[in-house]
């Protein structure tokens, strides 16, 4: 149905409310760089508007933080955009302070925890490689 694949992948490691609010935030990113995902808003049978969905389902992965760093690496190598989530940013109370870690750190050293990505269906399967389902 869908030429691309809308990936999330997380590192194994986090907490419950971690790996969910890093889906979250990953999500959005993706979301706004791709807003053609998103459908009419729903309606429900009394007539109340609920927000527009993305249309295309997001598969969700886990990886332990050497595979994460090895997908962060390919989607840099060929050049896919990505959200990225690294774990420092967990320390920050805002998006300002977000960014301000986040430049702080290379690829190398990141200690990426959540990465999203939406591209072709076979780069995204070369890209996560290594990456399994999310229990």
């Amino acid at each position: 149905m869908f030429d691309t694949k809308f990936a999330i992948i997380l590192r194994d490691d986090l907490a419950s409310w971690q790996a969910l609010n890093v889906t979250a935030f990953l999500t959005s990113g993706v979301v706004a760089s791709a807003p053609e995902i998103i459908g009419e808003p729903y309606r429900d049978r009394a007539g109340h508007f609920y927000n527009a969905l993305s249309v295309q389902p997001a598969i969700v992965l886990a990886a332990d933080a050497e595979t994460m760093a090895t997908i962060h690496r390919r989607s840099l190598e060929r050049g896919v955009r990505t959200s990225l989530y690294i774990e420092a940013m967990f320390a920050t109370g805002h998006d300002a302070a977000n960014r301000a870690a986040f430049a702080d750190h290379a690829p190398e050293d990141a200690r990426v925890v959540g990465i999203a990505l939406r591209a072709d269906k076979k780069l995204v399967d070369k890209i996560t490689k290594g990456a399994r389902m999310h229990p």
